[in-house]
Formats: C-alpha cells, sequence, structure tokens
C-alpha cells in the first residue's frame, strides 16, 4: 500500500467522488470525510476509505488527528445553497478550521475548490441577493487560505456539468473572463471531472503552489495551462 495520501473533505460530493479514483490511480490513499455513514458505500466505489467526520461539528483538534500523516487536503464540502446560515457555517467556519488543522498536522499542502469570480462577486452583489452568502463565505475563506502558511491552490472552475473530462482548460482572470481570448457566457463552464483532473494534477505534480487558477473548459492540456 502506498504511504502517499490525500484526506479529501466533502468526500461524498460529486467532485470528490470523481477525484478520488484520479488520486488513487495517481499512487495515492484516499480518505474521504463525510458526514453520514450510509455514503459509504459510494466512497469505496470511488476507490476511497470513508471517514464519518461531520466538518459542521468538528473541532480544529478533530480535523487533525483525521489530517495527521497525510500528503493533502482538497476541501470540496459545500453547503449547497438555500441557507445563509448553513453555507457559512460550512463554506467559511468548517473550510477555515480545516485550513487550521492543517497547520496544526503539519500538512502543508491544501487545495481549495472555489469558483471562478469568488475574489470579485461581493463587490458586484447586493447583500440581500440570494448568492451573496455564497459568494462571501467562499470569498472569505479563499483569503483566509492565502493568509496563512499553507501550500495552497485555490480552484476556480465556472458553472459546473456533468460532462466527461476533456483534460484541457483554458485559464479565467479574477473576473472570469479569458485571460487569452473572449469568452461567451456559454464557454464559461467547466465539467467537475475536469476539476477532479486538476485536482489531481497539482497534487500529484505540486503545481500552482500558492497561485489561484482560474478555468474553463477549453483547449490546452491542463500540463500545458498549468505549466
Amino acid at each position: 500500500m502506498t504511504d502517499k495520501r490525500v484526506i479529501i473533505v466533502g468526500g461524498h460530493g460529486k467532485i470528490a467522488l470523481l477525484a478520488a479514483p484520479k488520486l488513487a490511480a495517481a499512487g495515492y490513499r484516499v480518505e474521504s470525510l463525510i458526514r453520514d455513514p450510509q455514503q459509504s458505500d459510494d466512497v469505496h466505489r470511488a476507490e476511497a476509505e470513508p471517514v464519518v467526520l461531520d466538518i459542521e461539528s468538528a473541532d480544529v483538534d478533530a480535523l487533525a488527528e483525521a489530517f495527521a500523516g497525510a500528503d493533502a487536503v482538497v476541501f470540496s464540502a459545500g453547503a449547497g445553497g438555500g441557507n445563509p446560515q448553513r453555507t457559512a457555517a460550512v463554506d467559511f467556519d468548517a473550510a477555515t478550521r480545516t485550513m487550521d488543522a492543517a497547520l496544526k498536522a503539519g500538512v502543508d499542502r491544501y487545495v481549495m475548490v472555489s469558483y471562478a469570480r469568488a475574489a470579485v462577486d461581493i463587490d458586484n452583489l447586493e447583500p440581500g441577493n440570494s448568492f451573496y452568502p455564497y459568494a462571501k463565505a467562499k470569498h472569505d475563506a479563499d483569503e483566509y487560505l492565502r493568509g496563512t502558511d499553507l501550500d495552497y491552490t485555490i480552484l476556480g472552475p465556472g458553472r459546473l456539468t456533468l460532462e466527461p473530462a476533456s483534460g484541457t482548460i483554458v485559464l479565467a482572470d479574477e473576473t472570469g473572463e479569458g485571460i487569452k481570448q473572449t469568452l461567451s457566457a456559454d464557454e464559461k463552464v467547466t465539467s467537475r471531472e475536469n476539476v477532479a483532473e486538476v485536482i489531481t494534477y497539482v497534487i500529484a505534480q505540486n503545481a500552482a503552489v500558492n497561485e489561484t487558477v482560474n478555468f474553463f473548459d477549453g483547449d490546452t492540456a491542463i500540463s500545458d495551462a498549468l505549466a
């Protein structure tokens, strides 16, 4: 069995279930944190080991114990919208506790799944907008991560789809616009499986350290885009 180990927080999410087998194929033992034991079979099928730990209630010490000895932590959890209090509890409060826990456990590598406009949306949305609590939670969590000593990578996909991975992407700026080309609204989408591919690449290659990578499905190989 490999000694290399990755912890996925939010292990039953669509991206997490796609990333786990890719990380396993890259030589990592994957442990996926889940809230509901009934999700264990799905996690096993994704070639990961389920760890039942509710990140909404787990404190830093409990999270650090789960992370101890890992090579990387991936935060791919989310409240799913609809409830502003729970959005803040998961997407900011729990997220920042996992960052503190990674530091406490001595796990330097941390990958955050965010979204392409997380840096700017709170400046353009009214606080009463239904999307504002999510935008603020993700923005503030990303900013907290940038202020830590972790070797972080923040991934900012566009509107997520269920399309198969192309393995090719196009980079975007913090406003969600193409860096080298103009993109239509219909082109600002990202396959969840492409997100899983990028997660695996940045961990396996130790790429994009201390960088924010906003991206959509495109025509440049991930290895070339992130070179």
